[in-house]
């Protein structure tokens, strides 16, 4: 089941308390393989996402002769530095595309349970894309709004707000440092609107489902079940979550009891 539906009109303040709030999952078995190709024509209009998102947010916009897809040239009003930057072919990049929720971020915090499919919607969907500066974007890497925000102060806001409706829209979690960081700036600002979803789908037709396993060999990624309860294949997972010791009497607990080896109740003590 989805999260629910983000209104354009919501407040995107207001938005947050329908987030649900969880420790980091491991990140053991991430890659940008498992969102599919960069990048998918997830649209079926011709043109690969990529060239979409240049053609939406450049100005100026030059295509290869003969293409009605491959951007080659525009000028990037960059909303993370608020600087213009040249975008060229031979220099591409100089402009990159940026998963607003970072593919990363989002393995650790729900996708890495998804199917194939659902990734790959994520990963081309355009409420989650934005043509951003590439060094700055370098720069963010996979941060949350915790660990990193745009220079550009005035478009925070935006940005964060934009943050809030993708994870409302795939029912993707955040952490508490994570959620108070969004409270923090959207205060600054309590009628900043959520921005309007792209209409995508949150899972991609034709994509082939293959939900991820533990690329170790040991079992599947079991997927939480109520509560901030979470399936780890290891000590060492648990402790890089922060979960740990994790003790009997909790849904965590019942989750990980293989992981309580001399049976006295506390795992990974």
């Amino acid at each position: 089941m989805e999260g629910p539906s983000a209104s354009p009109a919501a407040s995107a303040l207001a938005a947050i308390d329908s987030l649900v709030v969880k420790g980091r999952a491991p990140k053991t078995g991430y890659s940008r393989e498992q969102f599919g190709e960069a990048w998918y024509d997830a649209d079926h209009n011709g043109c690969d996402t990529r060239n979409d998102i240049l053609a939406r947010d450049l100005t100026n916009v030059q295509r290869r002769a003969g293409s009605d897809c491959v951007v080659i040239a525009g000028v990037l009003h960059d909303p993370y530095t608020g600087r213009d930057v040249t975008f060229a072919k031979e220099n591409a990049s100089a402009v990159q595309i940026d998963h607003v929720v970072a593919l990363s971020d989002s393995w650790q915090k729900g996708s890495q349970y998804w199917d194939r499919s659902k990734r790959v919607a994520l990963a081309n969907d355009f409420l989650n894309l934005l043509a951003v500066d590439g060094p700055t974007n370098g720069a963010k890497g996979d941060g949350d709004a915790a660990t990193w925000l745009p220079p550009n102060k005035p478009y925070r806001c935006a940005y964060v707000a934009r943050q809030v409706a993708v994870k409302v829209k795939y029912a993707l979690w955040v952490t508490a440092a994570e959620r108070d960081a969004m409270r923090r700036v959207l205060s600054a600002c309590p009628d900043q609107a959520l921005p309007p979803d792209s209409g995508a789908p949150t899972a991609v037709p034709g994509v082939a489902p293959a939900v991820s396993s533990s690329p170790a060999g040991g079992p599947a990624a079991v997927p939480p079940s109520g509560g901030a309860a979470t399936y780890y294949r290891t000590c060492a997972d648990a402790r890089a979550a922060g979960v740990t010791p994790i003790r009997a009497g909790t849904p965590l607990y019942e989750e990980n009891r293989h992981l309580d080896r001399d049976g006295d109740g506390v795992a990974c003590e």
